[in-house]
């Protein structure tokens, strides 16, 4: 994180959630000592139990998690915070009604909202964010949205349909979610390596050995086009660069452990695609999973 920030980079997000909180932690240590550096985003709404994964959006728990949060991120106040999920047993409205009382406390700066979406979707041909369109449209009218996050790459456009459009018109930032396709869009992943059993790889549709075969052509095509822009360029670089393509008010938000993948993706800043290359990439078969 002190890499990213050095290069530049001024978004770090993450979630209560992660860990559970110990992603705040590790942030934290990092605000505490740079926070004028960051532009610092995190989530609320999701609780991490055993085995499952549940909605929490009640006001009073909102409050209390945005209290939390901040002791964690050792910081007096949040750029963006975010509705993880919407609770289906509290109306959108009253969560987002709490966490506008926090902007109105001077505990966040900003607001978003997190995109909701089943895979399955792709399957049955549904347009995958009209359940988050609706959502929006909703929260709107309790205060304004500062960004939209959802996931967005080379080998997930879905979100070019509808909700990119959306927030376009609205001059709502769009944080574009796995930008590098969990990993495969770098093309360093090789087809049956396997995952750990905590890998999420290690259950998606896409990261079987008979998908990451299938879909090899995609990470070729992002070959051919680094390959123009030069030998130091990558694959990986090429798929950020395209996210960045989609307009002024879309920052991808990739991950990364290692340092050298940290430079690597703020590389990818500088990269111009061409409008050869962007049409290059537009006509790369689409990503299949194991429903296909």
């Amino acid at each position: 994180m002190h890499r990213a920030l050095d290069m530049g980079v001024t978004l770090l997000d993450t979630a209560d959630m992660y860990g559970p909180f110990t992603n705040e932690l590790l942030v934290g240590r990092v605000l505490k000592e740079r926070r004028s550096d960051a532009f610092v985003s995190t989530k609320v709404g999701l609780l991490v139990g055993e085995q499952h994964i549940v909605a929490n959006g009640r006001p009073g728990y909102v409050r209390r998690a945005c209290d939390a949060s901040l002791r964690r991120l050792q910081t007096d106040v949040i750029d963006l915070y975010q509705l993880h999920r919407a609770d289906p047993e509290v109306p959108v409205e009253e969560t987002w009604g709490a966490m506008a009382e926090l902007v109105r406390a001077g505990k966040v700066r900003a607001l978003g909202l997190c995109a909701v979406g089943a895979r399955g979707g792709r399957r049955s041909g549904a347009r995958l964010y009209d359940g988050t369109i609706r959502q929006l449209e909703r929260v709107q009218q309790v205060f304004p949205v500062g960004a939209v996050q959802a996931e967005l790459s080379v080998w997930s456009p879905e979100a070019l349909r509808s909700l990119l459009p959306w927030c376009a018109a609205r001059g709502v930032g769009f944080l574009a979610a796995m930008p590098l396709g969990n990993g495969f869009l770098t093309g360093t992943l090789t087809p049956g390596q396997g995952f750990e059993p905590d890998d999420l790889r290690a259950r998606h549709p896409r990261f079987t050995a008979e998908m990451m075969a299938a879909n090899q052509p995609i990470v070729a095509g992002l070959r051919r086009v680094a390959a123009r822009h030069g030998e130091d360029v990558t694959p990986g670089q090429v798929a950020l660069a395209w996210v960045l393509a989609q307009g002024s008010h879309v920052v991808p938000v990739p991950g990364a452990k290692r340092e050298r993948w940290v430079v690597e993706n703020a590389g990818a800043a500088d990269l111009r695609l061409t409008h050869e290359d962007l049409a290059e990439l537009g006509r790369l078969p689409a990503a299949r999973g194991s429903w296909d």
